[in-house]
């Protein structure tokens, strides 16, 4: 069964020039989600740039986020990911979906088109917490150990 999301679009070229989110594969964990802009944004290096998508989405409840992902082939191929590494969708947020795109080679800019597909949205089972203060946590095996406590490579 699959989840269902609702979807607005924001723009008018969300469904004509640009297209809806979708999975590139029917084995596919994330919808790409493209650039939905009049015209082209230059990332220089070391620079960023807020991306929108034109859409808009609304979660079932609260016990699911939208997680928004690099794309793999834009980072190997052009140095270029997300500031935040990943961006979160929270179910109660119904605003435009936007993705922060730095680029992060020394010398080439990135240069987003419209309809460029920039990164991927995953949906993701949410566990609100209830947090117990105590005194002592339970030992384990790692312990305390913290950064390489678990060996190398």
């Amino acid at each position: 069964m699959a989840l269902q999301v609702k979807i607005k679009p924001l723009s008018p070229l969300l469904g004509s020039e640009i297209p809806y989110p979708r999975y590139a594969t029917p084995g596919s964990a994330g919808l790409d989600l493209a650039a939905c802009i009049e015209r082209e944004i230059v990332i220089k290096p070391g620079e960023r740039a807020k991306v929108p998508t034109g859409l808009a989405i609304q979660m079932p409840d609260a016990g699911v986020v939208g997680l928004v992902f690099p794309r793999s082939g834009n980072a190997w191929k052009y140095g270029v990911s997300l500031t935040n590494c990943v961006g979160v969708i929270d179910s109660d947020y119904i605003g435009e979906i936007q993705v922060i795109l730095q680029n992060l080679d020394n010398e080439q800019p990135f240069v987003v088109k419209r309809g460029d597909r920039i990164a991927q949205l995953v949906f993701v089972p949410v566990f609100q917490a209830e947090l117990t203060v105590v005194e002592e946590l339970s030992e384990t095996q790692r312990g305390t150990g913290g950064f390489g406590s678990t060996g190398t490579i």
